[in-house]
């Protein structure tokens, strides 16, 4: 009787698994585009997250995140999740000096001239997550593969992957980027160190650090305190450090731009390098994980949510 009970078990693991996936399959297609977006991040948070979404009174991180999704959206917002808007709009809070330089801008992959760019460059789509080309050798460089991955890019609206409302309208392009380094590259350590400030109202709170994003194999996360230690939490997608690295030279300037660029903000992720002692934007963030940030241990996704403050609204 037990092994039955056991089989029956799995195969009702199985079909909810195989329904599932049949249903994110549908809100991932074209279909899915003609569902509003609050049945949308209703449906999909209880698919993904396994739990009922509380619109009415979030109380978690992620659920006050979803909730930002569909009542908080101010024009400003696609400019600053542009890739290359963005780039004006820091410039113009916190100062040229902290811009990656960009080397120029396409709207199709066909208009690119790679002969004009140098050996070393970043090419990114300015609308989504994941259009990310880069180019450590132009000599190795595989441009098939490159236009492949671009096109796929330019042809979805990231908007409708999670409903996150900033992306909607930002237009299709290309930019490519100075190549930058923050120290000595090797097989299993490229890339640039990424700091990623969490803000409420305005303050940092804490940050992760990050390494190795373009391989999950060797890819680090660690989250820390503003005072440089590890947190009590951390993300269960990915392997922390073994300890932290090495603490910025630059992490007090650090912390006062985070908290410039997110004044006037429920929540903003201000994401940051550092390079040659010099502090450089990457990116702004509203949404984190899609509003479906995989916390460990599970309470902190409500210990953090009673941060974000939504009575104002």
């Amino acid at each position: 009787m037990l092994l039955r009970r056991s089989s029956g078990k799995k195969n009702r693991s199985k079909i909810a698994i195989t329904v599932k996936d049949a249903i994110l399959k549908v809100f991932y297609s074209p279909i899915g585009r003609m569902i509003p977006d609050k049945n949308y991040i209703m449906i999909m948070y209880r698919l993904r997250a396994r739990k009922h979404l509380n619109l009415d009174t979030p109380m978690s991180f992620n659920e006050k995140l979803q909730w930002l999704k569909l009542y908080d959206r101010k024009p400003v917002y696609t400019s600053m999740v542009d890739k290359h808007e963005a780039k004006g709009y820091v410039k113009d809070k916190i100062g040229e000096e902290h811009i990656i330089p960009t080397l120029s801008v396409w709207e199709s992959f066909d208009d690119i001239d790679f002969s004009k760019l140098p050996d070393q460059f970043v090419l990114k789509c300015t609308h989504d997550s994941g259009g990310l080309v880069i180019c450590r050798d132009k000599s190795c460089l595989d441009v098939d593969e490159a236009r492949k991955k671009i096109n796929k890019c330019l042809k979805r609206n990231f908007y409708y992957v999670g409903r996150e409302w900033p992306y909607k309208n930002v237009k299709p392009r290309i930019i490519a980027e100075k190549y930058m380094v923050d120290g000595q590259e090797s097989e299993h350590d490229i890339g640039l160190t990424d700091y990623k400030f969490f803000c409420f109202n305005g303050k940092p709170k804490f940050l992760y650090v990050s390494k190795n994003l373009t391989n999950h194999t060797y890819a680090r996360i660690s989250f820390a305190t503003l005072d440089w230690k590890l947190s009590p939490f951390y993300r269960n997608d990915y392997q922390p450090f073994k300890e932290l690295p090495e603490k910025p030279k630059c992490f007090e300037e650090m912390i006062c731009l985070a908290e410039k660029l997110s004044q006037g903000m429920k929540f903003l992720r201000v994401d940051l390098y550092e390079v040659k002692g010099k502090v450089y934007f990457s990116e702004l963030t509203f949404c984190p994980c899609n509003g479906l940030f995989p916390f460990e241990p599970p309470e902190w996704d409500y210990k953090l949510g009673e941060m974000i403050d939504l009575d104002e609204f």
